[in-house]
């Protein structure tokens, strides 16, 4: 048979010590592929050099998406 390893006083199989290892390093990648990711925004911010030009830009955009719902 295998060998043992003898953890806490307790022979522990080679194999079974393998295995543990490798479901403890597949469940803590499961874990990090599907941990919720922080949502991303729907626009992308605006760099307006004065508060007017923010304004022009936010106004145009909401027409622009008031025209393309009319559409």
């Amino acid at each position: 048979m295998g060998g043992y390893y003898t953890i806490a006083g307790k022979q522990v199989p080679f194999h079974q010590l393998s295995m543990f290892f490798i479901g403890a390093y597949a469940l803590t990648g499961a874990y990090f592929i599907m941990k919720p990711s922080a949502p991303q925004p729907a626009t992308p911010p605006i760099q307006a050099s004065s508060a007017d030009e923010e304004s022009f830009i936010r106004e145009f955009l909401k027409n622009a998406e008031a025209e393309e719902k009319k559409n």
